[in-house]
C-alpha cells in the first residue's frame, strides 16, 4: 500500500555530474603545479598540503559517478538524502542549470538562509515540481543568487570544455510517481499537455 501523504517521487544523482575528459584532468594538475611553485618560492610551504588535497576532491569528484538517491514531496515537505525539510522552514525556492540537470535551490527563512540543492533529470520533473512546490513555497523564476552560487558559476566557466558528457535521459531509466498511482519514465518526451499535481 503506497504512502497516502507522498505526493510526488523522483530519482536523481545526489549531485550534477558530467564525465570529463583527460583534458580537464590535465587543467587541474596545472593548476594546483602552478600554484604549488607559487606557494613554494613566496608563501608559507604548509600551503602545500591544502592545495594537494583541494586536487584530489577535485579528481574523485571528476571520475567517480554520483550514487542516486530517491526524492520525496510530502504533505509535511521534503525529503532528500535522508534529509527532511518542513514547508514552513522553507522562504523560497528556484530552478539553475549545470551540466545539463536542473538543480532544485530551496532557500532556508532568515537569518540563516541555508541553501538546500536538489537534482532535477528531466524537464518534465521540474514541471511537476513547479505546480507542487509553488502551493507551499515562493516560486523565483529569476533568483537572487547567493554570493557561494556566483562564485561556482564564473568558476565553471574558468573550466576548459569538452565533449564527454552523461545525458540525464542516459542516466535515468527509473520512474518518477505521482500521487494516483500514475508512473511514467523520464526518458520518455514531456507532453502536450499541462501536468496536474495531486491535491493536498
Amino acid at each position: 500500500m503506497d504512502n497516502p501523504q507522498v505526493v510526488f517521487t523522483w530519482k536523481a544523482p545526489i549531485r550534477p555530474y558530467k564525465k570529463r575528459s583527460s583534458l580537464i584532468l590535465r587543467f587541474y594538475v596545472t593548476v594546483a603545479l602552478l600554484l604549488g611553485l607559487i606557494v613554494w618560492f613566496f608563501g608559507d610551504k604548509v600551503l602545500l598540503i591544502p592545495i594537494g588535497t583541494v586536487l584530489f576532491l577535485f579528481y574523485v569528484l571528476t571520475i567517480t559517478p554520483p550514487p542516486e538517491v530517491e526524492n520525496k514531496i510530502t504533505t509535511f515537505g521534503i525529503e532528500t538524502a535522508g534529509v527532511t525539510l518542513r514547508w514552513e522552514s522553507l522562504s523560497h525556492f528556484y530552478f539553475t542549470k549545470r551540466f545539463g540537470f536542473y538543480i532544485l535551490t530551496l532557500v532556508g527563512h532568515a537569518p540563516f538562509f541555508y541553501h538546500a540543492y536538489v537534482v532535477v533529470p528531466q524537464e518534465d520533473v521540474k514541471k511537476n515540481l513547479i505546480l507542487i512546490l509553488s502551493q507551499h513555497v515562493v516560486y523565483q523564476e529569476k533568483p537572487n543568487l547567493s554570493l557561494t552560487d556566483k562564485m561556482v558559476n564564473w568558476f565553471m566557466k574558468l573550466l576548459p570544455d569538452d565533449d564527454e558528457e552523461v545525458e540525464p535521459s542516459l542516466m535515468h531509466k527509473e520512474h518518477y510517481k505521482e500521487k494516483g498511482g500514475k508512473s511514467m519514465k523520464v526518458s520518455r518526451p514531456v507532453s502536450s499537455s499541462k501536468p496536474q499535481p495531486a491535491s493536498l
